[in-house]
């Protein structure tokens, strides 16, 4: 046996360890490089309200403040224009390169996307920091795996082990760091690849936790589970987030359509109408800026009247989808849990009001609705309810989490919603020249019998220029199903079954009713 072969065999017997073993040096990597970005962006939160809080008192202040705002635009401008990969939240060209569609550049990636991502929490633009640190750690990721020499396959895997360990470590929470990786990156649940992600997710969040803390991101006061007979009320909620979910897909996916379709504005020139726009919030409404955590612990108190937390969600809501659609270096994680705290906050609110809602479950609500606003937009059911639970420590609402994810999923289905992360590849993918099949409607299964006579008798199924759009699943003879292949051979009697999209079927029907047809013609 050569040197070389048996080395791969060998390798190939201890794949699993050695993985796992990748899997804690991409944690350890990625751990440390998206702690030292939460502690910058930390920071940066801090310097910015200081800032607003001098320029609130000093109007002269305020005007060098928007100057300095103009300036950070043109910085993160040229930014995204020298890597254009550091746009958005980063979790669509995760998936990109993922499905083999992109080819990030690790080294150009990781300095752009930490100081862009900077400078625009700094600047106070409603964006989250959990996209960017799935990006930054799976671009560690890569960069371990170019230093060992990996292949691609094997290089997929820690792209996943660095994903997940980005996420634990933003959020502190290692299980949906997995489960997110898992089910919205990797989309595979392998024995191999769930013990190196586990791996990595555990010890990145494990790191991040020294320095920081292991107390949860939120500290809610919530006592008991809802009672039985509210249950009614969770449903309607998980009804409203639905509907509101696939509003917020759509909007999103509808302002970022805008930017770019507008003539004369340039990577800078957009990013230039959020940056000037949060330095007028920050002299009105400074509660909007940023991830919005402090909205979030507002609306779970049950203190606010309905009509501010309105006002709250409608500006927040505008805000986060100019902000995003820029293409800003920025997430939509946080801003969307935000988001749909605000919503059971409303709800909640009003129920309480005039739906004889017991006041004292609004956190419950606020809680429930992250969850299924979450679950409603990115369409990863079990990734809310577990990202909300070790976000929270609340482990008494794991049934009504999971009742108002379920109903929020099945309405955003309904509605034919997109996943936010899949249209927005889409929309990546598009803007890049790469061709993207479009989306269809149902399929269908039809049925054509071969006539005496017609050109499909005596003729090998290789043999027929078959509709483009028509997919032969099998054919039946004589009671018998056979699976069609190249060489069989087709004869008058035998029934056709194809699969097809709902919008071709009738074409699909004429092209098979014509071939099959005593006098048909295959031209």
């Amino acid at each position: 046996m050569k040197k070389g072969t048996s080395h791969l065999l060998k390798r190939a017997e201890h794949f699993k360890t050695i993985l796992t073993a990748e899997g804690f040096v991409v944690g350890i990597a990625a751990g440390l490089v998206v702690l030292l970005y939460r502690v910058l962006l930390e920071y940066a939160g801090r310097g910015m309200e200081l800032v607003l809080e001098y320029a609130r008192r000093y109007p002269a202040l305020a005007g060098t403040w928007f100057f300095v705002l103009f300036a950070i635009a043109c910085i993160v401008g040229k930014l995204v224009k020298y890597e254009p990969m550091i746009s958005g939240s980063g979790i669509p060209q995760v998936e990109g390169e993922m499905m083999g569609k992109l080819d990030q550049v690790w080294w150009k990636v990781l300095p752009a996307k930490f100081l862009g991502g900077f400078l625009s929490l700094f600047s106070g633009l409603s964006l989250g920091r959990e996209g960017p640190s799935i990006q930054i750690g799976a671009m560690v990721g890569k960069a371990v795996s170019k230093a060992l020499k990996r292949e691609k396959t094997e290089e997929r895997y820690l792209l996943t082990c660095g994903a997940s360990a980005g996420l634990a470590a933003a959020f502190h929470a290692p299980l949906a760091g997995v489960m997110f990786s898992l089910e919205e990156i990797h989309k595979n649940f392998s024995v191999s690849v769930l013990v190196s992600v586990m791996t990595a997710s555990i010890t990145a969040d494990y790191i991040s936790s020294e320095f920081l803390g292991f107390t949860s991101v939120f500290q809610f006061d919530i006592g008991t589970e809802i009672a039985p007979q509210y249950y009614g009320h969770i449903v309607i909620l998980g009804i409203l987030l639905g509907i509101m979910g696939a509003f917020y897909n759509k909007m999103t996916m509808w302002v970022q359509g805008l930017y770019f379709k507008a003539k004369g504005l340039n990577e800078t020139t957009r990013l230039l109408i959020p940056f000037l726009l949060a330095g007028v919030l920050g002299l009105v409404m400074p509660q909007v800026l940023g991830s919005g955590h402090e909205l979030i612990d507002m609306a779970a108190q049950g203190n606010m009247v309905l009509k501010a937390l309105a006002v709250l969600f409608l500006v927040k809501f505008l805000f986060s989808l100019i902000c995003f659609g820029s293409g800003a270096p920025g997430g939509i994680f946080f801003p969307l849990l935000v988001l749909g705290a605000l919503l059971g906050g409303m709800y909640s609110t009003f129920a309480a009001e005039y739906m004889g809602l017991d006041p004292s479950y609004i956190s419950n609500f606020v809680l429930l609705a992250m969850a299924g606003y979450f679950t409603a937009i990115v369409r990863a059911p079990i990734t809310g309810i577990i990202l909300i639970f070790e976000m929270t420590g609340q482990v008494s609402q794991m049934l009504s989490m999971s009742l108002v994810s379920i109903v929020a999923y099945l309405v955003a289905s309904g509605l034919k919603s997109e996943p936010i992360y899949e249209s927005l590849l889409g929309s990546l993918l598009r803007r890049r020249g790469q061709q993207v099949p479009e989306k269809t409607g149902g399929k269908i299964l039809q049925e054509f019998v071969i006539c005496h006579g017609s050109l499909l008798h005596n003729q090998s199924i290789q043999q027929v220029s078959w509709a483009g759009e028509c997919l032969l699943v099998a054919v039946k003879r004589n009671g018998t199903e056979l699976i069609p292949k190249g060489k069989t051979i087709l004869r008058a009697g035998d029934v056709l079954v194809t699969l097809t999209d709902e919008d071709h079927a009738s074409m699909v029907y004429d092209s098979m009713k014509k071939m099959c047809a005593e006098k048909g013609s295959l031209s």
